[in-house]
């Protein structure tokens, strides 16, 4: 494992022990990989330009390394706050009997029962709700890997607003947005085609 991740950020290495089918999540992470932005809360930086790996040595361990070549896929000094968690889940489609990429919403209230919906479909009407001045950015942070009812791996999803980006120039601010859309347009179109895990 690259020691400066480790010593400098430990938002990049993601502990995978609480996960029951770990080799599932493993697939299933992999297939995102770049798909989605990293935010680390811890030195404020936002990844664009990333690899995964699963270092031998480090048992259940998931590093993420950002392209060190790469200086622009690099946005610093973001505000925290400026990421939310969503309560939006990307699941796969076969923990439903389907295929492709599914959209659950988890309520606070535990009783209201989550209903899937296609990844294209769920990203459509999130995407029709939201305006220029608040896009939906959405990005990826440590502990986003979960399981969803103990069952197959998925990914919750956070997002980052613009708004609340100060100390940032317009011209920082419409590259993270670019980069975003742009990311998210390529996994609406791919999202049919995940392999099944």
């Amino acid at each position: 494992m690259n020691p400066a991740v480790q010593q400098n950020n430990a938002d990049l290495v993601w502990d995978l022990d609480k996960l029951h089918q770990h080799q599932r999540a493993i697939d299933f992470i992999q297939q995102f990989e770049n798909r989605f932005c990293v935010f680390s809360t811890s030195v404020r930086q936002l990844y664009t330009n990333y690899s995964i790996f699963f270092p031998e040595e480090a048992n259940r361990q998931m590093v993420i390394l950002p392209d060190p070549y790469a200086f622009h896929d690099t946005f610093s000094h973001l505000n925290r706050d400026a990421v939310q968690a969503t309560g939006l889940h990307v699941i796969p489609g076969n923990l439903i009997g389907k295929k492709g990429l599914y959209l659950v919403i988890s309520h606070k209230n535990k009783k209201v029962r989550s209903v899937p919906i296609p990844f294209q479909e769920g990203i459509r009407q999130i995407l029709r709700r939201s305006n220029s001045d608040d896009p939906f950015l959405p990005v990826l942070m440590k502990g986003d890997l979960r399981e969803f009812n103990e069952k197959l791996p998925c990914l919750h999803l956070h997002r980052l607003r613009l708004g609340e980006l100060a100390g940032l120039s317009s011209l920082e601010c419409d590259g993270i947005r670019n980069i975003i859309t742009d990311k998210l347009m390529r996994l609406y179109q791919e999202s049919g085609s995940f392999k099944v895990i």
